[in-house]
């Protein structure tokens, strides 16, 4: 009699699993304990084992779909077995063409490519043996997932070298972090994409809906974390005073030009540091989570009856000038009721700046669907310890609003270390 393959709970929280491969084909001999397929949960990737003998006949769940614990995704019978009506209702189980569009995309970019079956792993090696030794050196090939061999290979990871926490010492994901991030390691950021790209989707994996599921339900339609750093603008002060002055001069003969302010400093900064943390430049899409590759600065704007955010696009790309230009222009027709919808819509971070009414520090609320808001305050003359002496010097904090979804702690504190740097050191504006 033909028996249904369900998708266990193959972790204690585990409510659904996407199938990332099938180890067995249909037709296939199977005994009791054989691997039928990997499975990502929440936590890992995991080994789906057969709980009975026979013959594979039919692959219910195609790999790469997501399915709810308990589903049915295979069944095994003896050789040349009918299946029954209730298994056939089975079989006719929507695929992957039957499925809305959005679903049919999402599985198509989740499907990791074809991988073969992996050997079993070499015995360990003796207490003791010598680095590089025929004891130390595996006989065959590495076990591993094919999702943690996809990413060793791109990030260039030697997998005989990683110790295995899967099934039978199989190398899965987890096992990659500490590999490729070591102690004091920046964190992981997006994958980069081809040039001129907008923007690139990573689908969710399991644990990251998990996470974002969780979170949401603790604390919130988007879970919230905020970082506040406290950045000297010395430099930054002097720089600006510099740089007016020269405009004050070319502005007798060329005609009134605006002067830089802080906030468009602030922009600048903050629009670079977004380039080189892509992570906190991302929008929350439910199903996965957009990294964009262009910077599209919002800035909060107060209005007669409330708040808008109008758009830098390409912020990273413009001189302070331009941008110092274009705030003040897209900050006046904001007032005036005279922004086009593009013109506010499309941000991928925003920047929020109290600091004109003398708000030493505060919190922003994101806009969704942009996963992080930088909250800035004055510029206040604090006693510091400066060369060994306490002296006043002008300081500013900075308070980064991140959706726990989508931003880490360890990636958004990344982000402002970067600013504070470049705030702290203006050449590396112009760098």
């Amino acid at each position: 009699m033909a028996t249904k393959v369900l998708m266990e709970a193959l972790s204690p929280t585990m409510e659904e699993g996407r199938l990332v491969e099938w180890k067995k084909a249909e037709g296939d001999a199977v005994a009791i304990g054989d691997v039928l397929a990997e499975v990502e949960t929440d936590k890992a990737v995991m080994d789906l084992v057969a709980r009975a003998g026979g013959v594979l006949l039919k692959q219910v769940v195609p790999a790469g779909a997501t399915v709810p614990v308990g589903s049915v995704v295979g069944v095994i019978g003896a050789a040349g077995e009918a299946l029954g009506p209730e298994m056939e209702a089975e079989r006719r189980a929507p695929g992957p063409a039957e499925r809305p569009a959005g679903e049919r995309a999402v599985a198509r970019a989740e499907a990791p490519p074809p991988a073969a079956a992996p050997m079993p792993a070499a015995p360990p090696a003796p207490q003791g043996a010598p680095s590089g030794s025929p004891a130390t050196r595996p006989a065959t090939r590495v076990k591993a997932s094919p999702r943690a061999r996809k990413i060793a290979a791109e990030r260039g990871l030697d997998l005989s070298v990683v110790r295995g926490s899967g099934p039978e010492g199989r190398i899965i994901v987890r096992d990659l972090a500490a590999a490729a991030a070591p102690a004091g390691a920046a964190p992981a950021v997006p994958p980069p994409a081809a040039p001129g790209v907008a923007y690139h989707d990573v689908p969710l994996t399991q644990i990251r809906k998990t996470i974002a599921r969780r979170l949401a339900q603790s604390l919130g339609p988007i879970p919230t974390f905020y970082l506040t750093t406290e950045v000297d603008m010395e430099r930054v002060w002097e720089a600006r005073e510099a740089l007016n002055a020269a405009e004050d001069r070319e502005a007798a003969a060329a005609g009134e030009r605006p002067k830089v302010s802080i906030n468009d400093i602030v922009l600048k900064a903050t629009a670079l540091a977004l380039r080189q943390h892509p992570a906190c430049n991302a929008w929350w899409q439910e199903d996965r989570i957009r990294y964009w590759n262009e910077v599209h600065l919002s800035m909060a704007v107060a209005v007669e009856d409330g708040l808008i955010t109008p758009v830098l696009r390409h912020a990273d790309q413009k001189s302070l000038r331009t941008i110092s230009a274009e705030a003040r222009d897209l900050a006046t027709r904001a007032r005036e009721r005279r922004l086009r919808p593009e013109e506010y819509t499309g941000g991928t971070f925003s920047v929020s700046n109290l600091g004109m009414f003398d708000i030493d520090q505060f919190t922003a609320v994101i806009n969704p669907p942009e996963a992080g808001i930088l909250a800035v305050g004055s510029i206040v003359h604090k006693p510091v310890v400066h060369g060994g002496a306490v002296v006043p010097r002008r300081r500013m904090r900075l308070t980064m609003s991140c959706d726990h979804r989508v931003i880490d702690g360890a990636a958004g504190a990344a982000f402002l270390r970067t600013l504070k740097r470049m705030l702290e050191n203006p050449l590396a504006l112009v760098w």
